[in-house]
């Protein structure tokens, strides 16, 4: 495996990256196989396939290491191997807002375990960067499916089927997660089972426990700094452009200059789209209007890429992770109904699948019910003006 040394802002405080630098693997020599089973059978899995110092000696390379993990705790139910494998003092931000220690990641695993004991979790793939000096980063994608047989905090047991998808970043060293960026598309499972999604918003934004816009851990959207009106986001000459380029370019051209001709230069005409609580498209038009709803709903919407990694090389195509960060006033007919005039703060994951410079596939999720948190919650909201 050859791999090649690129800039790309950490965009977390504290990250094991040196600032403004990161390793990208430029090949898919690791990574997620066809067909890998995590669960087979007195499975060995060989020898070590890249350096990684202080990691447990059974796992070959960080895709089989967050793999396996993953099916270790959630689906053999080894809940207490995250001890193992996450820093006491892990950041943890997921659909409901930021949290921090690894035993509210135990106390919420377990009981979404009791809620969903038979759930599956299929690995579909894992973007990956780094190496065992700067740390690892991951980003990945999973298919959840089970039956909800168990109370939880939503309700009492309905019996019915869930099947829906889940995306996971992680900042790794020597074993250890101690920073997890994960978005379990919530309202896709509370729509799935029969639940009355903008209800639990409101009951979860009245909670007590509920993390207000105030202290939210977040930066300024690149739209407002400098004042009001949004920069051209710098060119670069064709041939140098890298991902981290064209992908900081999209998001800055699309959600903050409003420039929705940046997707029909960025996207394959017949691109398929992945988004929140399972919504699907196919087609530039599709993501022009995922796009559409949401600065019709937030007119003011800034959005920020606050990190992005990629794997391949222009030979095999990319897969690129990418973090965003964004907020907004709802004040406009769009996903939501009547305008509440509420701030609010979002944040996603998307995967990119980048063929001969176009993206041909994306996986894109957002904090959507904490969204709704914000602007449902009872307590009265700032008068429109």
């Amino acid at each position: 495996m050859t791999e090649e040394t690129k800039a790309s802002g950490t965009g977390s405080p504290g990250g094991a990256m040196a600032p403004g630098k990161r390793t990208m693997p430029a090949d898919f020599e690791i990574s997620l196989r066809p067909g890998y089973g995590a669960d087979a059978p007195n499975r060995t899995p060989g020898t070590r396939r890249q350096p990684m110092r202080g990691f447990e000696d059974t796992y070959t390379d960080i895709v089989d290491y967050i793999v396996r993990i993953t099916h270790r705790i959630w689906e053999d139910q080894d809940v207490g191997y995250i001890y193992d494998t996450y820093s006491p003092g892990c950041r943890l931000y997921d659909d409901s807002g930021p949290a921090f220690g690894v035993e509210q990641l135990v106390s919420g695993t377990m009981q979404s375990i009791n809620a969903f004991p038979d759930c599956r979790h299929y690995a579909d793939d894992v973007i990956w960067a780094g190496t065992e000096d700067e740390g690892f980063v991951t980003s990945h994608r999973a298919i959840n499916i089970g039956h909800h047989t168990g109370p939880w905090r939503w309700s009492p047991p309905t019996g019915k089927r869930l099947h829906t998808w889940v995306i996971a970043n992680c900042v790794v060293r020597e074993n250890e997660i101690y920073e997890e960026w994960v978005l379990y598309n919530l309202a896709a499972k509370l729509q799935q089972l029969g639940l009355d999604v903008p209800a639990a918003a409101r009951a979860f934004g009245n909670d007590a426990a509920f993390v207000p816009l105030t202290d939210r851990v977040s930066t300024e959207p690149d739209r407002l700094t400098g004042g009001r009106k949004p920069a051209l986001y710098p060119a670069m000459d064709q041939a140098e452009a890298d991902i981290d380029h064209l992908v900081r370019a999209l998001f800055h051209d699309t959600y903050n200059r409003r420039d929705l001709t940046a997707i029909d230069r960025a996207y394959d005409p017949s691109v398929r789209w992945h988004g929140t609580t399972n919504r699907t498209g196919h087609g530039r038009g599709d993501v022009r209007a995922q796009a559409r709803n949401l600065l019709a709903t937030f007119p003011d919407l800034g959005v920020r890429v606050d990190e992005v990694y990629w794997q391949g090389n222009p030979a095999d195509g990319f897969s690129a992770s990418v973090r965003w960060s964004g907020t907004g006033t709802h004040r406009g007919y769009g996903m939501y109904g009547r305008p509440t005039g509420r701030r609010a703060y979002l944040w996603g994951i998307a995967q990119l699948y980048f063929v001969n410079g176009r993206i041909v596939e994306e996986w894109n999720l957002f904090n959507e019910f904490d969204v709704l948190a914000q602007l449902l919650r009872d307590d009265p909201p700032p008068r429109l003006t």
